[in-house]
């Protein structure tokens, strides 16, 4: 494997240089997926075990009907031919032969079906969890709320953390984990079953983790459900499973299981931490301060669509440099980011503060110089209501 490694590894680098791009070692991707790798993902709960089962066990019934199959008809070709005098039967039907090729093919469904028919009712029976957290998928990241369980009131967004210059950027090296890391991993405890609540915000996304098996779609409108118990503490990855729009290559999940102290640890230390960035939405704020918070929250939320110089995407999203709604009534704008436009979600999940910030950030950078260049907290609470 080492040696198959470091031949892929040579292939890529020599590709790279005859292209006159930088070469990098191609490594597998810690929880992710791995150099060379053919089969699945090593399963870390019992469901993707049995879902790794399954697939072998039909992949092993297919070849051994495409064996029987072909063999038959390569031995009727072969020994039954013409040139050795042999002519072709004439008969309208055979009752046997009626009867022989729908009871068998029946059988071999029936031996698929029963063993699949146990892990899909097992993959949906959601009880007596440990702990529940409700997945929102957006154009395009993860939002999560820890509502019941350990940890119960965290509650924050999971983005891409890939440098956006090497993604634009062909001559830059990747990181390892490149596409498929992110700023706030899920973190869970080990052996704990987990109900995962699936919805989505705008479009349909779907959250997969080859690792656990799971792979559930988010839709608006509906709540959906899945569950898992992961049985060895690491970091799995996976990604959205829907195509769900310009960025869906971009909507990577990722999963941290930690041992049950370290979870006690990591929940109490969130809940600490949101308490303390829990902002007064009556306090007033200069402009300078609304836009240093905000260039944070525009890097952190907005600079995917918008891009850091506020040109957006060509046909895709609007400017935000000397864009009317920004230039316009700060009200207009606040139910814009509030409520969702006809390419832009929703961002009601923002606090008061970060989306007044985000705004007031707006109206005042690059070449935008609005009438009304603050927005306070309150103005977007009261927006709400």
């Amino acid at each position: 494997m080492k040696n198959a490694k470091r031949l892929q590894s040579f292939v890529v680098g020599t590709t790279l240089l005859a292209a006159g791009l930088p070469s990098w070692a191609v490594v597998d991707s810690p929880g992710g997926p791995a150099v060379l790798q053919l089969g699945l993902q090593p399963p870390v709960t019992q469901i993707a075990r049995e879902i790794y089962s399954l697939h072998s066990l039909m992949l092993y019934i297919c070849l051994a009907i495409f064996l029987a199959v072909f063999a038959v008809m390569l031995y009727s070709i072969v020994k039954h031919r013409k040139s050795k005098g042999h002519k072709s039967a004439s008969f309208h039907e055979s009752t046997t032969v009626e009867i022989a090729w729908t009871v068998i093919p029946f059988l071999i469904v029936i031996g698929m079906a029963l063993p699949a028919t146990k892990t899909v009712v097992a993959m949906k029976d959601t009880s007596n969890a440990d702990l529940t957290i409700k997945a929102t998928g957006m154009q395009w990241k993860w939002g999560y709320d820890y509502i019941k369980g350990e940890g119960e009131g965290v509650s924050f967004l999971s983005s891409l953390s890939t440098p956006r210059v090497q993604i634009v950027d062909p001559l830059r090296i990747k990181n390892d984990n490149y596409l498929l890391e992110v700023d706030n991993a899920v973190v869970i405890p080990v052996n704990k079953k987990v109900r995962l609540i699936v919805t989505a915000n705008d479009v349909i996304h779907s959250w997969a983790m080859p690792a656990f098996g799971v792979k559930q779609d988010a839709i608006p409108g509906f709540v959906r459900d899945t569950w898992f118990k992961a049985e060895k503490t690491g970091i799995y990855r996976g990604q959205c499973s829907e195509l769900c729009g310009k960025e869906h290559a971009f909507m990577p999940i990722v999963v941290k299981v930690v041992t049950g102290e370290e979870y006690t640890r990591w929940a109490g230390a969130k809940i600490k931490e949101q308490s303390a960035m829990a902002d007064d939405p009556n306090k007033v704020w200069t402009v300078d301060e609304l836009k240093q918070r905000g260039a944070q929250v525009y890097a952190a939320n907005c600079v995917g669509c918008h891009q850091a110089t506020g040109k957006g995407v060509p046909g895709a999203f609007p400017a935000l440099d000397g864009s009317a709604v920004v230039a316009g009534p700060k009200i207009d704008q606040i139910r814009l980011v509030l409520n969702g436009g006809k390419v832009m979600p929703s961002w009601k999940m923002l606090s008061d503060t970060d989306i007044a910030a985000a705004i007031t950030y707006t109206r005042n950078n690059w070449s935008n110089k609005a009438h009304e260049n603050i927005v306070q907290p309150a103005e977007v609470l009261a927006a709400r209501k």
